[in-house]
């Protein structure tokens, strides 16, 4: 509880004091608030320069006054406590509605990792398997068909896609965003076609030659979005019904879904891109775009949630799939879950639903060897550092994002943590 103490100093000093102390009120009951739980901490109390953090706003802030980003939350926990939460600018220009610390953005591809974790606690239970052959389960993907590299021809494919290769993209599905056969194909069939559903999809997805041999090489595509099928098939449930019995309603993720139910819909933040002049117009042709509420369920791209939400998520991952006595996987399930199985890029591999920094010497954004994190489509982003017992979040809405503040986040939380750090986290010390 905050509580003011004033002396007999002239009425201006007093007035002053009072205003510190309502604004110093304000920010601890909003942190409070979003936390959902988490505790709050002094950044100092936890290795944080709260000195550092003051950078991180006015950077951020300038993307805003340039007419660049519509508007910012961040969020850094460390040691299970929340050092930092920040609100910047707008969720509707337009309406001139501020970001708030419960609105709702499209995580669009942050989706990814939970439907991961859905899959992984199937895995817990001893219902499927890694290695499991996909047509066990999904019929449709029965003796598929794979392009050669000028996708002229097929060829049977020799490899059976398992649902290891669909939680690591190696299984040869993609997005059909170019314009090569494969591209043309998915936009025939309307992958994604509203109103229709999961299975529609996923046999779809099966009439189309893969890209390449399951296991051979890494391709962003609709691979989480046949795991979410997956779940439905495997748990006899649909799959958001799966989400909200086995991930959301444990965590108390309340504003988690593949819809913004009409109660909250003041709080959905609007979607926007870049104009050519450089600045903002709303994302009308988008995907879960402005005047949608209700989205088709899918695993890779379609929840909306909030900061607060995620959080709790990032910070069961954290704790090693548990959080306030509730456990989501087995510790040993989430070390599983950001080893590196394929090789992603220089500095890292691909886990099973995230990115993993595999430099010995961590990467350009001094995350550790062992980070893990993914991003959305409108430049929304997480990471987890388990060796600094490091959260951070940034939520925005811009599609095709071509400003850099995602890495200026990262690389000005970084270089907030005090090195000389006080004692372990119970967390750490386990």
């Amino acid at each position: 509880m905050l509580i003011c103490l004033y002396d007999n100093l002239n009425k201006k000093e007093n007035r002053l004091k009072r205003l510190t102390c309502l604004l110093l009120l304000l920010f601890w009951t909003t942190a409070l608030a979003f936390g959902q739980g988490l505790p709050i901490a002094e950044p100092e109390d936890v290795g944080v320069s709260t000195e550092q953090l003051k950078e991180i706003a006015p950077t951020l802030q300038a993307y805003v006054d340039k007419g660049q980003l519509p508007g910012f939350l961040t969020v850094i926990a460390r040691k299970g406590k929340i050092a930092h939460f920040e609100t910047i600018g707008m969720q509707d220009v337009d309406n001139k509605k501020p970001v708030e610390a419960d609105t709702i953005f499209r995580i669009y591809s942050m989706s990814k990792p939970i439907t991961s974790v859905a899959v992984m606690v199937l895995y817990d239970e001893g219902q499927l398997k890694l290695d499991d052959p996909v047509e066990m389960y999904i019929p449709a993907f029965k003796d598929m068909q794979v392009f050669n590299k000028e996708q002229t021809e097929t060829h049977d494919a020799k490899n059976k896609m398992t649902v290891k290769h669909l939680l690591t993209h190696t299984s040869g599905l993609t997005y059909g965003w170019g314009d090569k056969p494969v591209d043309k194909l998915y936009g025939e069939l309307k992958i994604f076609k509203r109103g229709s559903g999961l299975a529609e999809m996923t046999e779809k997805l099966g009439d189309i030659p893969l890209v390449h041999e399951p296991g051979a090489r890494w391709t962003y595509g609709v691979s989480t979005d046949v795991l979410g099928y997956l779940v439905e098939v495997v748990s006899e449930m649909p799959f958001e019904e799966f989400l909200q019995t086995k991930i959301f309603k444990p965590l108390s993720m309340v504003d988690t879904a593949f819809s913004v139910p009409k109660e909250k819909v003041e709080r959905f933040a609007a979607l926007y891109r870049p104009t050519e002049e450089g600045g903002l117009k709303l994302a009308r042709n988008a995907p879960l775009a402005n005047d949608d509420v209700t989205f088709f369920p899918s695993g890779g791209g379609g929840l909306v949630s909030t900061a607060a939400d995620f959080l709790r998520f990032c910070q069961m991952l954290l704790n090693g799939g548990e959080l306030e006595g509730v456990r989501i996987l087995k510790t040993e399930t989430v070390e599983l879950m950001r080893y590196p199985h394929h090789q992603y890029g220089k500095d890292g591999a691909f886990g099973l639903g995230f990115h993993v920094v595999t430099r010995k010497d961590g990467d350009k954004n001094k995350r550790s060897t062992g980070a893990y994190s993914w991003g959305g489509a409108a430049a929304t982003t997480f990471w987890i550092d388990p060796e600094k017992e490091l959260i951070g979040i940034l939520m925005t809405q811009l599609m095709n994002n071509r400003y850099p503040f995602q890495g200026e986040f990262r690389k000005l939380t970084y270089q907030a943590l005090i090195e000389s750090e006080p004692e372990q986290s119970d967390n750490q010390k386990k």
